[in-house]
């Protein structure tokens, strides 16, 4: 049994039970391990329907537009072993104790508005915190969220051109949920903080992951796909699995 196994496992199918009707969250995605979840991402939009473990190593804008895959894909891992963050920095991961995971989205916005995504996403992750936990979040511009003056979550957004079609846009979010101290780098001991160490307590990851997507998808609604129309803005497709519908509460 791998340590991801151990602690407290993310499980697609009961993600997306949770999550009727949404965009966010209407196909779900859980790796062991990857590179970075964006990348991992861009894979599967640009495979044509190929499975996750024949996916080429890069994927690039230049190899034609994505295939059929529904803005709304959800992709976790357990564990990154090239994670980054803004500028190229590289992100912890430690493996089965935080939400890495990455959104495709369609927003209808020009590449130079990608902010907008950065400032939604991060705004959703202080949120959430904020109600399921009692703490007092605050954002750090341009991406990064902190809980006492330490880095607690962070994100990035990617965007690719798409010719006649509306840009593709890759969320990324980083959370550190149920790390120790001593699971950091050294160097990161005194700049990082996880919700555990701020709680004094462990999460349930798959509860919070529940939360935060809920919370995405409304937000993400309402802020970037209101005025596009009422196609867009319609319940997405449910299917057998969808209608096992779990409840889900904060541990």
């Amino acid at each position: 049994m791998s340590p991801a196994e151990k602690v407290d496992p993310l499980i697609a199918d009961q993600l997306q039970a949770a999550l009727l009707s949404a965009v966010i969250g209407r196909e779900i995605i859980v790796l062991e391990q990857t590179g970075s979840t964006n990348d991992a991402i861009l894979q599967v939009a640009f495979s044509q329907g190929a499975p996750v473990s024949s996916l080429p190593a890069v994927a690039s804008a230049k190899e034609g537009p994505p295939s059929l895959v529904d803005e709304g894909l959800v992709l976790f891992a357990e564990h990154q072993t090239a994670g980054r963050g803004q500028r190229g920095n590289r992100w912890e991961s430690t493996v089965g104790k935080g939400l890495w995971f990455s959104i495709l989205l369609r927003p209808n916005i020009q590449l130079i508005d990608s902010g907008r995504l950065t400032i939604w996403a991060i705004q959703a992750v202080s949120d959430v915190i904020r109600i399921e936990f009692g703490l007092d979040p605050a954002i750090k511009l341009p991406n990064d969220v902190q809980l006492s003056g330490r880095k607690v979550a962070g994100v990035l957004v990617e965007m690719r051109a798409q010719h006649k079609a509306p840009h593709l846009a890759v969320v990324g979010i980083g959370i550190n949920v149920n790390q120790f101290r001593g699971d950091f780098p050294a160097e990161l001991q005194e700049r990082a903080i996880s919700l555990a160490m701020a709680l004094g307590r462990q999460v349930h990851r798959q509860n919070f992951a529940v939360a935060l997507l809920r919370n995405l998808d409304v937000t993400y609604r309402e802020k970037f796909l209101k005025a596009v129309g009422a196609v867009n803005s319609s319940p997405a497709p449910t299917t057998t699995r969808d209608k096992r519908a779990a409840k889900f509460r904060m541990a």
